[in-house]
Parts: structure tokens; C-alpha cells; sequence
């Protein structure tokens, strides 16, 4: 391997470096949004389970998918193109994490917390390799941001 070769790949194992802290760092942020909103929905207004699961993953969704999008991968993909795909991501993951929320803390027993935070992660993973893989794929580092 040439060196200029060698310091391009080094280079861009840098940038999928940082690009997967701030994908963790931007998904600790909402994750902090899932589960305050799921504190208030389930504690405060007493509302089902599931329910408060879900609004607050809606939410947490929301917000990842804004700034991942702007700064994650500085995608200047089309907008609702995008959003459709990490739709299709939800419709699948989001009744098997609801399932998995019911079955393991309504009828196992299991800490509501333990099990929103076990969620979390498999979300955290499953996502960035979807977004990175799938979603953002062909447009990675095309925003105004990624050309300066």
C-alpha cells in the first residue's frame, strides 16, 4: 500500500470515527428526551405503559433523526425521502421493541427502566448501521456543512 494510499484510509477511519461519537453523543441526547418524556407520561399522567413508550420514542426519533441528519452524516438527501426510510426502520423495530417492552416489564415482571433502557441500545445499534448503511449511504458529507 502506497503511503498516500494508506493515509486516505487512515483518514477515513478517522471520519467514521467521529462520525460514530456523534451519532452516540446525539442519541444520549435523545435518549435523555425518550426517557425524561416517558418519565412524565408514565409517572406523572399515569399513562399506559406502551403508550408513554411510544410517544416518547416518537419524540426521541424526531430529534435524532434532525440533527444526525445535519451533522452525523451531513446528508443533503431529500428530506422526506429519508424520513420515509427511517419510517420503514420504525414500522418494523418500533412494534417489536413495544412488543418486547410488554412482554418482558408487563408480563415477566421485569424494571419498565431496565427494559426502556435495554430498547434503547438495541435502537442505538441497529439504527446507525441503518442510517449509515442504508439511509444516508449514497449521500454522506453533501451538506453545506461537509463542503466547508
Amino acid at each position: 500500500m502506497r503511503n498516500g494510499q494508506g493515509e486516505r484510509v487512515k483518514n477515513e477511519k478517522k471520519k467514521e470515527l467521529w462520525r460514530s461519537v456523534k451519532f452516540l453523543l446525539f442519541s444520549v441526547s435523545a435518549g435523555v428526551i425518550q426517557i425524561g418524556s416517558f418519565s412524565l407520561l408514565n409517572e406523572l399522567l399515569h399513562l399506559d405503559y406502551w403508550v408513554s413508550y411510544l410517544i416518547a420514542l416518537v419524540l426521541s426519533v424526531v430529534w435524532n433523526f434532525t440533527l444526525n441528519r445535519r451533522y452525523t452524516f451531513q446528508s443533503a438527501n431529500n428530506v422526506p425521502i429519508a424520513m420515509l426510510k427511517v419510517a420503514m426502520f420504525y414500522a418494523v423495530f418500533t412494534p417489536a421493541s413495544t412488543w418486547l417492552e410488554h412482554f418482558l416489564a408487563g408480563q415477566q415482571g421485569w424494571n419498565e427502566y431496565l427494559v426502556t433502557g435495554i430498547n434503547m441500545v438495541l435502537n442505538f445499534v441497529l439504527e446507525f448501521l441503518y442510517d449509515r448503511f442504508f439511509v444516508f449511504r449514497d449521500s454522506l458529507d453533501t451538506n453545506d456543512r461537509a463542503k466547508k
